[in-house]
């Protein structure tokens, strides 16, 4: 049944891709999603090839044309100069085996009841993981399930809920004044530096190099096999299965090592790297993959914003790596092989990533661009409705759909209503108080926070 979704899903996409062809080609125009949908009520009755259309839930069909309404106007934004970020393509037809399986279900029966969940066609589904942390906040009326998101991969499929919170956000950091400026490097992931003089080392775990011994022995494997035979579906399924528990180690560990930061400095100050274009250098690409800079900056935009802290973010341009901490002298050249900075000027030596941590700590009180600012969602949402003005939990606690139904049951209404929609993480630990020796220079394995107790 969830491969019967996800391919319903695919041919939705690819039936609606086919139409808005055939209109652009006469009218230079595109269908938009609601078009799509009535072309498609007319069709699925009067087509002989589409009478299997019952047997999925009607919504993964207007859920595909929604999503290729908003690839079709991210295409035109993109080719206009309108939208940030790399030029999208045009989008492209989705072929069974190399797409990615995924659906989504927006209206219906959606429930989590202990370890199942109840989706519209599918009824309950048993998951491997409790859903408890859901279920409370639903009982509570502080949540309310918006879609889900079903999606395979590398042979299990996934369950993703996006939900309307009522969040408590703290007016203020449990740590007012705390800073710490970071440094994201491919030896190490975290390199910081705080206001008291300690040096915070998060290892990462490089996750992918340490799996490529064996991928390479599966993709060898792989390649001997023939193709469209079922040993190479298994092989195939094999090495699926070794990249995504590399990622998943991964994420893993950016989540620890986040949180914790976020929960400890009321102000981060990090670098604005240019993750794309390091990944283009053949001698560092790999490496710079295995880290995730990219996926660390992200949680630290959010993460900071749940906790009352702030993010600056540091020019692109700033020569955070070739300043000198103590006198300020720059130098003109700094080969990636070198490891210690050396100062010229002041004779200091310190390592590279320290010097450049000290650097971007002082930029916390600089005046320098804080990514905490409000801007519409990323995540899908309704085609054709304009993303909000308003970033999750930038505001305290006192909205959204709890509120409303509190407003209709004859209840209060609590000032400053605030509402966000988003993906939830795993909730977050509350910050209270953090031991600190200013001697202290902590160093962590992959997994750990490596940032000191919390009491």
């Amino acid at each position: 049944m969830l491969r019967s979704h996800a391919g319903a899903a695919r041919y939705a996409w690819n039936w609606g891709l086919r139409e808005c062809n055939k209109r652009y080609t006469v009218e230079r125009k595109w269908y938009s999603a609601a078009e799509l949908h009535q072309q498609w009520n007319v069709a699925k009755k009067t087509d002989p090839d589409l009478t299997w259309w019952n047997q999925n839930s009607k919504c993964v069909y207007q859920e595909a044309f929604r999503n290729l309404d908003r690839a079709l106007r991210d295409y035109d934004k993109s080719r206009k100069g309108q939208r940030n970020g790399m030029q999208l393509g045009f989008p492209k037809r989705k072929k069974k085996g190399r797409c990615r399986d995924s659906f989504r279900f927006s209206t219906g029966a959606i429930r989590c009841s202990g370890t199942t969940v109840t989706l519209p066609r599918l009824g309950a589904i048993r998951t491997h993981e409790s859903t408890r942390k859901l279920i409370r906040r639903l009982e509570d009326g502080t949540a309310r399930i918006l879609s889900a998101t079903v999606s395979r991969t590398a042979q299990r499929w996934y369950v993703s809920f996006t939900v309307e919170v009522e969040r408590d956000v703290p007016g203020h950091h449990a740590r007012p004044g705390s800073a710490v400026g970071i440094d994201l490097g491919v030896k190490t992931l975290i390199t910081g530096a705080d206001d008291r003089g300690n040096v915070v080392a998060i290892e990462g775990p490089k996750p992918l190099r340490a799996s490529l011994h064996k991928l390479r022995r599966v993709s060898r494997a792989h390649s001997r096999k023939a193709k469209g035979s079922a040993n190479r579906r298994k092989a195939a399924a094999r090495l699926a299965r070794i990249h995504a528990r590399a990622a998943a180690i991964r994420a893993d560990a950016l989540r620890k090592a986040t949180s914790a930061l976020a929960a400890r400095y009321e102000t981060i100050v990090c670098e604005d790297l240019n993750t794309s274009g390091m990944t283009r250098n053949r001698r560092l690409a790999r490496a710079v993959s295995d880290q995730g800079f990219a996926v660390a900056r992200r949680m630290l935009s959010y993460k900071t914003t749940w906790n009352g802290g702030t993010l600056v973010v540091a020019d692109r341009w700033f020569p955070s790596s070739k300043t000198c901490s103590a006198c300020g002298a720059v130098k003109t050249n700094l080969s990636l092989s070198e490891r210690f900075y050396r100062c010229g000027n002041c004779g200091l030596v310190l390592d590279r990533d320290v010097n450049a941590a000290r650097n971007l700590l002082h930029l916390a009180a600089s005046g320098a661009e804080r990514l905490n600012a409000c801007g519409g969602y990323v995540r899908p949402g309704t085609a054709g409705r304009r993303p909000l003005n308003q970033e999750p939990g930038t505001r305290s606690c006192g909205g959204g759909t709890a509120a409303r139904q509190r407003v209709a049951a004859g209840g209060p209404m609590l000032t400053n209503p605030a509402t966000a929609t988003y993906s939830p993480e795993p909730s977050q630990p509350k910050a209270k108080e953090f031991a600190a020796d200013a001697n202290e220079l902590t160093t962590c394995r992959a997994g750990e926070t490596g940032l000191g107790p919390i009491r």
